[in-house]
């Protein structure tokens, strides 16, 4: 890795890849580039088949402290609807597992990103925090919707309309953050979580994630109905390398 690069990518032996934002002069505050250098880390997991589970976190004292405002017209200006180089849509995209190991502050951006993460680690004293409204910015990564469904609607508008902050602790009892651990801890903590996930079956991992986030787009029919068409197009993917293996 390249300790000069602001987006780090470390793939380890045993099929985990540790990315990390890295600006912690600037608490890992996003210019443009980083966004760029995010989304294509995770294209680039993505395809790499040696990869099983990705952990996301930052360097330094912070996991993510937003956009940096002092570049703010370079990171709004041009196609900023180019899903290809839009961060939170990737991680979204990305069908291994991803772990956000939080700590120090994920702000508004930051937010957004941890949002996009399917299972959260935090730190102790760690703040999620939604700075929208104080700064007259309309938010586009999904944080006006994503937040009201994990947390409620009634604590998602406090947390947004107020623009204080949600402590890991708080965030935990409403079920954002799966655990809450002491700083030293997170990182082993965050691999401990992958290490169990790389343990099962990597196929089914990767349609067991796909299935419960695209169920949670739509009603609980539609849902159901998902699953079973997923089931039933695992079950003849089996039963074709069942039969392939007996004719050999």
């Amino acid at each position: 890795m390249d300790p000069e690069k602001l987006i780090l990518v470390n793939r380890e032996p045993n099929g985990i890849a540790l990315v990390t934002i890295n600006r912690p002069n600037s608490l890992n505050s996003l210019t443009r580039s980083m966004m760029v250098d995010l989304a294509e880390a995770f294209k680039s997991l993505d395809r790499d088949e040696s990869v099983r589970v990705v952990v996301l976190t930052g360097s330094g004292r912070s996991f993510c402290s937003g956009v940096d405002l002092t570049s703010a017209e370079d990171v709004f200006k041009g196609d900023v609807k180019n899903v290809e180089e839009d961060p939170v849509v990737q991680i979204e995209r990305c069908r291994k597992p991803v772990i956000g190991a939080i700590k120090g502050f994920a702000v508004t951006a930051g937010f957004e990103i941890a949002l996009a993460c399917d299972i959260l680690i935090a730190a102790k004293g760690a703040k999620f925090l939604d700075t929208h409204a104080r700064f007259g910015i309309f938010p586009s990564w999904g944080l006006s919707q994503k937040l009201s469904r994990i947390i409620g609607a009634n604590k998602a508008r406090e947390v947004s309309l107020t623009a204080m902050p949600l402590t890991a602790e708080l965030a935990e009892r409403l079920g954002l953050v799966n655990h809450v651990v002491e700083q030293g801890e997170l990182l082993v903590k965050a691999k401990e979580v992958a290490e169990a996930i790389i343990k099962n079956n990597g196929d089914l991992v990767l349609s067991y994630k796909s299935i419960i986030n695209d169920g949670l787009k739509v009603d609980l029919g539609r849902a159901l109905s998902l699953e079973k068409d997923q089931r039933l197009d695992i079950g003849t993917s089996c039963n074709e390398l069942t039969k392939d293996r007996n004719l050999s």
